[in-house]
């Protein structure tokens, strides 16, 4: 009977410990994506990204390798300018489960049933948003969107920054759709 009652807190961590990251872009489709060729971050917008030093870190090395791995290069005088935002908000999950012995449903007490057992967590979403920018006309071309759920794991952050870049940046450039 024991692992009954365990059976639902198996399955919760079952669900929260898989990381799922969800991905969005969108992008002018009058943009000639063939011509960005070098990149530079654009260290104004970075500044104002309200996460510490080191997540800010980790999220530009991450870009850096994959543009790189892409075939762009750093560049003083750069085709397109990077910039990224956060957001990020508190989940709460609560689940009910009750494995006690009875029979239908229906009002009333009955005295078979023994307590259920509740449980709640909590997670943070995070939100992490890459912009590209065309440095000579100063507009924004593509945006990529990945949401995903953060830790605090120091062991863990940087794989998961990873994961959330690469998926992100796997968008770009744009695969065209010919009419």
């Amino acid at each position: 009977m024991k692992t009954i009652k365990f059976l639902p807190l198996l399955l919760l961590f079952i669900v929260t410990s898989c990381d799922t990251v969800k991905v969005y872009s969108d992008y002018d489709k009058s943009a000639d994506f063939t011509q960005y060729k070098t990149y530079a971050f654009m260290k104004s917008g970075i500044d104002k990204v309200e996460i510490s030093d080191l997540d800010k870190r980790r999220i530009l090395n991450a870009i850096d390798k994959q543009l790189q791995a892409k075939g762009m290069t750093k560049s003083e005088t750069p085709d397109l300018l990077i910039n990224i935002f956060t957001k990020s908000r508190e989940q709460v999950s609560v689940n009910q489960f009750n494995a006690g012995y009875g029979y239908g449903w229906g009002w009333g007490w009955n005295p078979y049933m023994y307590g259920g057992q509740t449980y709640v967590s909590s997670s943070t979403e995070g939100t992490l948003y890459i912009d590209l920018i065309d440095a000579k006309k100063k507009e924004l071309i593509w945006q990529g969107e990945g949401t995903g759920t953060l830790t605090k794991d120091m062991d863990r952050k940087d794989e998961i920054v990873n994961n959330i870049v690469t998926q992100i940046l796997a968008q770009y450039p744009p695969v065209l759709s010919k009419k």
